[in-house]
Order: structure tokens, then sequence, then C-alpha cells
């Protein structure tokens, strides 16, 4: 059964605990077991993301401004970039974003596709 819907407001916009190495790992291992082929594309990677976060983690990147996802760099980027093999040579999904990207610069693309899709900021004109 899914968890009732909790509201923005019950929620300051800063949540730097619910990113901790501890918190983002505990629903990886047994995903990532279920699903280990890794991702290929920002849009998979976005998809297993929205599996994997919990509601406090999905609630906390749609409260951050857009100029603030920079913060998570060493948080849930750093969890991107080695969960989803970013560093690998053959690494699918960095290829998919541009052969010539770093990256950390991919982790961040994906970040801000997970925020856009999580406050529908991708779909505004």
């Amino acid at each position: 059964m899914d968890k009732p819907v909790t509201y923005l407001s019950h929620y300051p916009p800063t949540h730097d605990n619910c990113w901790s190495d501890v918190k983002l790992t505990t629903n990886w291992p047994t995903f990532l077991q279920d699903n280990f082929k890794l991702p290929e594309t920002v849009d998979e990677a976005v998809d297993r993301l929205m599996m994997v976060l919990d509601d406090q983690q999905k609630i906390a990147l749609a409260t951050l401004q857009e100029d603030d996802l920079i913060n998570l760099h060493f948080s849930l980027g750093m969890a991107i970039r080695n969960a989803f093999g970013l560093h690998q040579v053959d690494s699918k999904l960095l290829a998919s974003c541009n052969t010539a990207i770093h990256p950390d610069d991919v982790s961040g693309l994906i970040i801000k596709a997970l925020w856009e899709q999580l406050t529908g900021a991708g779909n505004r004109l």
C-alpha cells in the first residue's frame, strides 16, 4: 500500500540529512540486485531513481530551487555516479549524453531531469 501524500508545506526547504549515505543506500541494494542492468539513458536513470528514492527524498528534491541542485553533487550525485557506473569506460549512459561529457556533468543532468519530473518544471513553457 502506498504511503499517504505528504504536503510540501510540512517540510522546510533544506533536508540535508535525507541525502546521507546510509539513507540513500537503504533501498538501493535490493533494487539493484533485481535490476542489475545499468540504465543506458537519462530517462532510464530517472525512472530507476523514482523507484529507489523514498518519499522524503523526493519531496526534499522537489522543494529545492533549480540553482540549488548543484549542492547535491557530493551526495545524490556521487551515489548516481557510483551506482550507475558513470566512471566505467564503456558506460552506455555516459555515451548517450555525449562522449566528451564528464561523469560529474551527467549526474547533474540526471538530477536536473529528476527534479523536472518531480516539479513538472520540464513541462513549463
